[in-house]
Formats: structure tokens, sequence, C-alpha cells
């Protein structure tokens, strides 16, 4: 059933990818095809929208509704989840009308295509860590959303960018001390070590300060760096008092001891672990759907996985050709 549905999920993608070649009627005033747009717009048809917007901002570059169908244009992307498109939408606008009353929108929007970039159709379906997954993105928004805030702080989309600003930094700082964590476990002390440095540098009064603290700490005690150790410490105990890393007031490193290693990992010189960690930016997230749905194939009852292969083995070959979407 998994296969079937990713199959069909791939197929309207395509159709959908063939069918947004929409041919706009040539013979369309500026004003009829602006408000064809606007009754698409309205209706959530946004491929459609696009495609009149485009045409409008082609047939009549210097129209009365140029201006405004290239800010709606920026919208219309990025209702269609078309993040690429939406940013490019906005940056041509930001660059032909610096000075537009509406340019405020058009940063934000920049900011929310960038946003929702990482949350396509899959993390709908799927439950994603977002910490862990390629920064580029966040980066990319928190960048754009604070250009929003200092260019034009009295704009009425400030508020939220703030608050999205908040998460994503808070998002980064976390993807750091992932990072840090992989060097941890790999031995790359002095890497881990300046990961979480950069994190207490950078990220102030984010949750992720005093992991970067514990990763301080804990590397610095590797790296026999004694007076730096006891001051991190320090630090982690006057400020996170209550950090897991702490039990009983007393420190407990996150990795083993070169000591209490196995000794396949001493003999690979840590090539081979008990559990080999990804590297930064990387997930266990595939690893994850192929174990839930392994465990949900396993709760099935007897009875239904019998009809199932009784189905398997009568299906005709044209099913099997067209995997089972036309039975």
């Amino acid at each position: 059933m998994q296969v079937k549905h990713l199959l069909l999920i791939a197929i309207l993608a395509l159709t959908a990818a063939c069918s947004s070649k929409e041919v706009v009627d040539e013979n369309l005033s500026e004003a009829e095809l602006y408000q064809q747009a606007q009754a698409d717009l309205d209706n959530n048809s946004y491929t459609s929208a696009v495609a009149k917007l485009k045409a409008l901002e082609s047939r009549y570059p210097f129209g009365r509704y140029a201006e405004q169908a290239q800010l709606e244009l920026i919208y219309a992307n990025y209702k269609n989840a078309e993040p690429e498109a939406a940013r490019s939408a906005a940056d041509r606008f930001i660059r032909l009308h610096p000075q537009h009353a509406n340019v405020d929108y058009a940063y934000y929007l920049k900011g929310l295509a960038s946003f929702d970039q990482d949350r396509g159709l899959v993390a709908r379906f799927v439950p994603l860590d977002m910490t862990k997954r390629d920064p580029g993105a966040a980066r990319d928004s928190y960048n754009e959303f604070a250009q929003l805030t200092s260019r034009y702080p009295s704009s009425r989309y400030a508020p939220d960018a703030k608050q999205r600003m908040i998460y994503l930094r808070n998002l980064l700082a976390a993807y750091e001390i992932h990072v840090a964590d992989y060097y941890l476990t790999r031995r790359a002390y002095v890497a881990a070590a300046n990961r979480g440095r950069y994190v207490v540098e950078n990220f102030q009064e984010t949750p992720s300060v005093g992991d970067g603290l514990a990763v301080m700490t804990e590397a610095y005690q590797h790296l026999t760096l004694d007076d730096l150790a006891a001051t991190s410490l320090e630090t982690l105990k006057l400020n996170y008092p209550d950090h897991p890393s702490l039990v009983d007031g007393k420190f407990v490193p996150q990795t083993a001891d070169e000591n209490e290693r196995s000794w396949l990992a001493k003999l690979t010189l840590g090539l081979i672990e008990t559990e080999t960690p990804l590297p930064p930016g990387e997930t266990r997230a595939s690893q994850d759907v192929i174990k839930q749905y392994e465990e949900a194939e396993e709760q099935i009852p007897d009875d239904l996985k019998a009809g199932v292969v009784e189905e398997e083995k009568s299906r005709s070959f044209f099913s099997y050709l067209t995997f089972g979407l036309f039975d």
C-alpha cells in the first residue's frame, strides 16, 4: 500500500507538471487578465493565476496593473509551492521597485518562501527533525527576515518576522549542537569545542547555549585542557544547574572514554563503532520510516496477511505493470 501511494503521488505530480503550461487567451485585455488572475487566487487555482499574471506582465509591462501583478506573482508562486520562483520574483520586484509602498511585503514573502522550503510534500506525512537537516534554507530565511525588520521596523509584517527569527535562531543553534555531538562521537574534540564555543558566543538566549557549554566541557576534558574545562563547567553549573549532563552536581560526559571503547573500535581507530554516527546535516529519517513501516506490517493480523498473499497471486500482468494503480 505504501508503494502504491508514493507512485500515485509521483504520477499526480507529473500530471500537474505537464498540465501547468496553461494557454492564456491572447485577446484578453489588461483588466480582464487581472480580474481572471484575482479570481484564480480566490479559488486557490495558483498555477492558473501564475500563468495569467505572467501574461499580464509581459503583454502590458507599463500598464496600470503591471506592478501589482509582479507583487502578486510572488504570492502565487509561494502558494503554488514554488519557493525558488517566489524568491526570484521577490528579488526582481525589490530590484525594480525599491521605493514601492509595499516592498516590505516582497521581503516578507521572500523570507516565507525560504522558511517553508524544507517543508515539502514528504514532510507533511513523515515527521522530520528540522534541527538535523541542512540549515541553508533556514539561514537564508533568517537573513531575509532580518533585512525586513531592519529596513522596515514599523512594517505590519515585522512582528511575525521577528517571531519566526526566534524559531529559526533556535533551530540553527540546535543544528550546531548536533554537529558538535557528531564530532564528539568521532573523537574530533577540537572541532567539537569550536562548535560549542560558536553556539555560546553567537546564539545567546537560545536553549542550546547550555548544550554548547556541555560540549565545550567534555571536549576540553578529553583534550586535558583542565583550566578551560573547569571554566566551562562552572559556567554551566551557574547558568544551567538542571542541565542533563549534570547529575548530582557532577558532570557526566556524553561519549565513552577511550578505555571504555570496544576492541573493534580501538582496532579500527574508531572507524567502526557500535553505531556509526551520521555526518552533519544528515538524519536517520529514512531508516525511521522503514522501521515504522515494518512495525506497522508486523501488527497486521495473520488472516489479513493471508488475504493479501492470495490477492497478490491473483493479480493480472496489467496490474503488475501499472503497480496496481488501475485494479
